[in-house]
């Protein structure tokens, strides 16, 4: 099979298409002849993407204007997805921040956890019934390897407030990632639809530049990321992998670093953690449990 073929009738929607990672994803996607959506917050960016995305391949990407800090926001996108009539076979759900200092969402939540674990819990779950009526299906979400900075979540302390600190906000935010990996995967085990996600590996890109407040932390990041880190196309290698490859079809509830399974932290395993921060999830994003 061609490469332009792989994913040839496979719709795919990706969060935080626009930059970095994402948009080396979509990029790649297309061109193995996957029908591209995404989710974006700038209409300047989601054009030049579109346009790139038509120049490859012909075809014209559906997108959709939403703040993903927002739960209302992410109730519109999804209802309008799914008033577009579209199949769902691959959800990626891959935007991300890092914030230098505490900010809340329009929700009164800290705005690192909101889009890194909330909109990927409230988008995902808002979706369920299009991606299940499109199986086989996957979803991919994109954690980091920053989840091993806590040993187990903090639910005293879930919207980082005593004090703020960066890398354990994100951590936080990544952590919980995979806690909503495992138990989607667990309760999809008999739908078709895989639930994987993944660590991209530290990247040179624009994750974190958003801060107005500049401390030496953002600094330095700044700095050595492009002398170090990978390039945001070898970064999404992993994700992509997940998205199109025959490899992984039955893989389910896992967690993969160079496109391999990897290693998860014991606080990543923790069942009454997992089964917490969903009944957690539930409650602030004003969500039910749908009958899975």
């Amino acid at each position: 099979m061609k490469k332009s073929e792989v994913l040839q009738g496979k719709t795919c929607l990706i969060t935080g298409a626009t930059s970095g990672i994402g948009r080396s994803s979509a990029l790649q996607l297309s061109k193995m002849g996957a029908d591209i959506c995404f989710i974006a917050r700038s209409e300047n960016k989601a054009e030049s993407l579109s346009k790139e995305i038509f120049e490859l391949t012909k075809k014209k990407p559906f997108y959709i204007i939403a703040d993903l800090s927002s739960l209302h926001e992410i109730e519109r996108a999804a209802n309008e997805f799914i008033n577009s009539k579209k199949k769902l076979h691959i959800l990626l759900n891959n935007a991300g921040i890092v914030n230098t200092e505490r900010k809340v969402t329009v929700d009164g939540y800290e705005e690192v956890f909101a889009v890194n674990h909330l909109s990927y819990f409230a988008l995902t779950l808002r979706l369920i019934d299009k991606i299940k009526e499109s199986a086989p299906a996957r979803i991919v979400n994109v954690s980091s390897g920053a989840h091993k900075v806590l040993k187990r979540i903090n639910f005293k302390d879930i919207h980082s407030k005593n004090p703020y600190k960066t890398f354990i906000a994100y951590g936080q935010s990544k952590l919980a990632n995979i806690l909503f990996t495992r138990k989607l995967a667990y309760l999809l085990e008999k739908e078709n639809i895989t639930v994987n996600c993944l660590h991209p590996g530290w990247v040179s890109t624009s994750l974190g530049q958003q801060n107005t407040n500049r401390t030496l932390l953002a600094y330095l990041m700044g700095f050595f990321s492009p002398l170090f880190a990978k390039n945001s196309l070898k970064g999404a290698e992993t994700q992509i992998y997940l998205c199109s490859s025959e490899e992984v079809s039955g893989i389910t509830g896992k967690y993969f670093s160079d496109c391999k399974i990897a290693d998860i932290s014991e606080g990543a395993k923790n069942i009454a953690d997992t089964d917490n921060l969903w009944e957690l999830s539930l409650k602030l994003t004003n969500l039910k449990y749908p009958k899975i």
